[in-house]
């Protein structure tokens, strides 16, 4: 809802908004609407240049997936590698899942990645951050044995909940649709009901409804989801924030299983684009979540199949572009939705591109996605077209308490790091009604896309 997404570099701070983490935090569009926070906060060290920059960078934990600066992303990657491991079968190192609950802070909350998880949180240097709490419950839901740390993040999600139903990347800031998506996945991992979760009248499909251009949008445009409204109270479509937004109306995580919301037969469900009638002046504003889902998912495989199954960069310096993390995101979308046919059929790009990706080798939130990827279309999450995903993963920090039994994909064996594989019990973040963002952090990952589910 990721790469943090993707690609870790810094656009612009002062007046300029830092873009959404797509669901990998990736989320372009929710990165550059944060910057006015980080770049106040820690954007100056990000920003040096010289070996005196160098020498600031936070050295990774040994428990903590990936080499690159976490400051960003830490708790990001994190969760989406437990998430991975998960879907793949394997039962995550207890050290890595210790890594990730120790970085809570006592109100509840999670940031990017706190260096010092033994020191109290500092809202000025490290502010709270929706998105990381959100994943975090996700992937700690996933993992299990973490009961009280999970509830106390969803009681701080509770708490800075926006007038609208929905969330912004920061407590106070304006919702945005990528926000808004990865916390109706955390809700969702935690068994709980999110259009339940309500501040006053309105929930958080409320706030997405909001976010949807209807029957007067452009033809081309219509059922796609806008990452926030423009300073002319426009909307414009974003595909990373359609992406989140339409596996959210489906009311589910980062990771589902391929079943999908068509059946539990697992049989492909045509997409369904808004019906608006002849004159253009057909379906209305608020759509219940499924059709609005449903809508979203047909505007995304209009905009797949204009790029031959991929969907393209609007970053700075990579417009144009393949972008693989939101590709990943809307196949989860897809794949979740039922619509396995267009769902496989972006797979197959990914899977043949896959390696002409920089993040593919070594990035834990990017295979990540991909594995997730895999996992919403039935697919074994451990490889794509003979790339060994969960093996590059693993490689990127501590193995794995239990691998999948190859033939089952039950987990069995164990590793070498010293975990029993009693430690962190395993546990399907989907129910069974659903038969699953990167710049600065998800810029900053990518949401966060940029999910950076």
């Amino acid at each position: 809802m990721r790469d943090p997404r993707g690609g870790a570099a810094v656009h612009g701070c002062g007046p300029a908004h830092r873009k959404a983490p797509a669901m990998f935090p990736r989320r372009t569009a929710t990165a550059l609407a944060a910057a006015t926070v980080l770049c106040a906060t820690a954007a100056p060290a990000a920003l040096a240049t010289g070996t005196d920059a160098d020498a600031k960078k936070p050295k990774p934990p040994a428990a903590l997936y990936g080499k690159g600066d976490p400051t960003y992303d830490g708790v990001w990657r994190q969760s989406m590698t437990l998430l991975a491991q998960d879907a793949a079968g394997a039962t995550p190192a207890a050290k890595a899942v210790d890594w990730l609950a120790g970085q809570q802070c006592a109100d509840g909350s999670f940031t990017a990645y706190r260096a010092e998880p033994g020191d109290a949180c500092d809202a000025k240097k490290t502010p709270a951050d929706t998105n990381a709490t959100a994943i975090a419950v996700q992937a700690l839901s996933a993992t299990g044995g973490r009961g009280a740390v999970v509830d106390k993040a969803l009681d701080w999600l509770r708490t800075v909940q926006s007038k609208d139903g929905g969330w912004g990347y920061n407590p106070g800031g304006p919702t945005d649709a990528n926000s808004v998506s990865v916390v109706i996945g955390a809700f969702a991992a935690a068994g709980e009901r999110p259009e339940k979760i309500r501040k006053g009248d309105s929930s958080p499909y409320d706030a997405l409804a909001a976010l949807q251009l209807g029957c007067d949008a452009k033809a081309a445009e219509r059922g796609a989801f806008a990452y926030q409204p423009g300073k002319d109270g426009k909307l414009v479509p974003n595909d990373d924030a359609t992406a989140a937004a339409a596996l959210a109306g489906l009311g589910s995580g980062l990771s589902v299983k391929a079943t999908g919301n068509g059946g539990k037969d697992g049989k492909h469900r045509p997409v369904e684009p808004l019906d608006c009638g002849k004159d253009g002046a057909g379906a209305k504003q608020p759509l219940n979540r499924g059709k609005s889902a449903d809508a979203g998912a047909a505007h995304l495989v209009s905009v797949l199949n204009k790029h031959e199954g991929h969907l393209k960069a609007v970053t700075p310096g990579a417009k144009g572009t393949p972008d693989y993390a939101n590709t990943a995101d809307a196949v989860i979308a897809l794949g979740a939705g039922g619509h396995h046919a267009e769902a496989k059929k972006s797979l197959d790009w990914l899977g043949g591109h896959f390696d002409s990706w920089d993040k593919a080798k070594n990035d834990p939130a990017a295979i990540s996605g991909v594995m997730l990827a895999v996992h919403a279309t039935g697919g074994d999450p451990a490889t794509l077209k003979g790339a060994k995903l969960l093996d590059r993963l693993n490689a990127t920090g501590p193995k794995p308490a239990r691998m999948p039994d190859k033939a089952t994909g039950a987990s069995g064996g164990d590793s070498s790091d010293g975990d029993d594989g009693n430690t962190v019990l395993t546990w399907s973040l989907v129910g069974a009604g659903l038969a699953s963002g990167a710049g600065l952090g998800i810029l900053l990952s990518s949401r966060r896309k940029r999910r950076a589910l």
